[in-house]
């Protein structure tokens, strides 16, 4: 009878499989929605009205962090109670504003296209992607910062929240993304951020730390997949994935490195790579090849295995 009429534990699997599914395809199709509907812009806009009234201790950053969870989380528990259509279709459309994949990638089109026609237009673009200056950065500079943000960002946001969805449902995907947001607003090491930013950064340190490893040998596979140098990425992974202040964004940064046989270079901070091998604009091109077939690699899979599943 188990054959023909699924058990309940089936019709969960089923169900997730639809909103891992249908939130994929509403990212890739229709991109970001409205600034009032997403919530990550929500979150960002919390945690600017909380952060001074809790003040600047480590404490507080601990505080910050779980009241933002509560707030996105708790809503998410109760969509378990929704009818099924309704479930999946707003099910599908929270998972897909906890990753970005459009978004993203066109950001990134649109930087290697700045940077084969204007510097200055592109050195402002470029600033929106990075955390560092960009206004004294060369050309090759600028490219590996594009790079840099493009490889890590395939951990941070697309396989990561994908993981902690199929591991822990919606909510784990949304908890995330709770922590990489915060993580980005204040997990910095100057004078305003440094205590109230030290948790948010550490749990995102934690919460990637298998997903970037899992990212960075995808990209290995990818190069090999693609032609490029499989070996020399898995070599550069290895040798140079630890090089980075942050212990996880090194290792898709060097795999990838290592496959385009660049150097990856955050002045004064790192460098990654071939250190006699700057990177020409070009090589965004082959870094957005890398990226796509690494997420196929990634999605695919799980998305076969649980419809033969």
């Amino acid at each position: 009878m188990g054959k023909f009429f699924p058990r309940e534990g089936d019709f969960i699997i089923l169900d997730n499989i639809a909103i891992f599914i249908i939130g994929i395809l509403i990212d890739v199709i229709l991109g970001e929605p409205p600034v009032y509907l997403h919530p990550v812009v929500w979150m960002g806009r919390i945690t600017e009205k909380l952060k001074d009234k809790l003040g600047k201790r480590k404490i507080s950053g601990i505080i910050l962090t779980f009241i933002i969870l509560l707030i996105f989380i708790i809503p998410v528990l109760f969509i378990d109670f929704l009818p099924c259509l309704l479930k999946i279709i707003l099910s599908s459309f929270l998972f897909s504003v906890t990753f970005s994949i459009r978004f993203f990638f066109q950001a990134v089109i649109k930087a290697k296209d700045e940077l084969e026609s204007d510097i200055v237009k592109a050195r402002l673009h470029i600033s929106n992607l990075v955390s560092r200056d960009t206004s004294k950065l060369n050309r090759g500079q600028l490219t590996s910062a594009v790079i840099e943000s493009l490889t890590e960002n395939i951990t941070d946001s697309i396989i990561s929240p994908m993981i902690f969805f199929l591991v822990f449902g919606l909510p784990g995907a949304m908890g995330y993304r709770v922590v990489n947001t915060l993580d980005a607003m204040v997990g910095y090491k100057d004078e305003q951020n440094r205590s109230i930013g030290w948790f948010p950064a550490k749990t995102d340190d934690l919460l990637n730390y298998i997903p970037a490893r899992i990212t960075g040998f995808l990209i290995v596979v990818a190069a090999f997949i693609l032609g490029m140098d499989w070996r020399r990425s898995l070599k550069v992974m290895l040798r140079d994935g630890r090089l980075t202040p942050s212990p996880n964004s090194g290792y898709p940064m060097a795999a990838a490195a290592g496959a385009l046989k660049i150097r990856l270079e955050k002045p004064g901070v790192y460098i990654i790579g071939d250190e006699n091998n700057e990177p020409r604009t070009s090589a965004i091109a082959d870094a957005l090849k890398l990226s796509y077939v690494t997420i196929l690699l990634f999605i695919l899979p799980i998305i076969v295995l649980g419809v033969l599943i």
